[in-house]
């Protein structure tokens, strides 16, 4: 006499419940992620009359009204921030730096930050401004 052996089907692992983690985590690093740096104080650039468009990352120093100055969101002092921004560029690999300047702030904030970066080649800077009205 011969006894037939039974064949156990395999469970199979549900991969929707894996899809549905990998969802919910993607969706949770979105959230709490920083994807820009924003000023502690509002700045609200100059309209521009021709350019293109920014390219994305780097370093954000923004310039408020009165001269106020912010790194990548936080708020320095006008002694500082060249050595944040330099610290920054050095261990990020950082090639592009850009200046958030508000539309009201004076030249004299401005054009120190733009000539001790060009003196220090720290990457390639650009003046955030708003497209103008087509």
């Amino acid at each position: 006499m011969k006894l037939a052996r039974r064949h156990h089907a395999r469970m199979t692992e549900p991969v929707i419940v894996l899809v549905d983690v990998v969802f919910f985590l993607l969706c949770f690093f979105m959230l709490v992620s920083r994807l820009d740096a924003t000023a502690p104080f509002e700045v609200s650039p100059p309209v521009a009359a021709s350019g293109r468009d920014m390219p994305g990352g780097g370093i954000t120093i923004s310039v408020s009204e009165t001269g106020a100055l912010a790194v990548d969101g936080r708020t320095v002092s006008t002694e500082e921030w060249f050595a944040d921004v330099a610290e920054i560029a050095r261990s990020e690999g950082t090639g592009l730096i850009r200046i958030n300047a508000h539309a009201g702030a004076q030249v004299r904030f401005v054009m120190p930050i733009m000539t001790a970066l060009e003196r220090a080649q720290l990457g390639d800077t650009v003046i955030v401004v708003t497209p103008a009205a087509q």
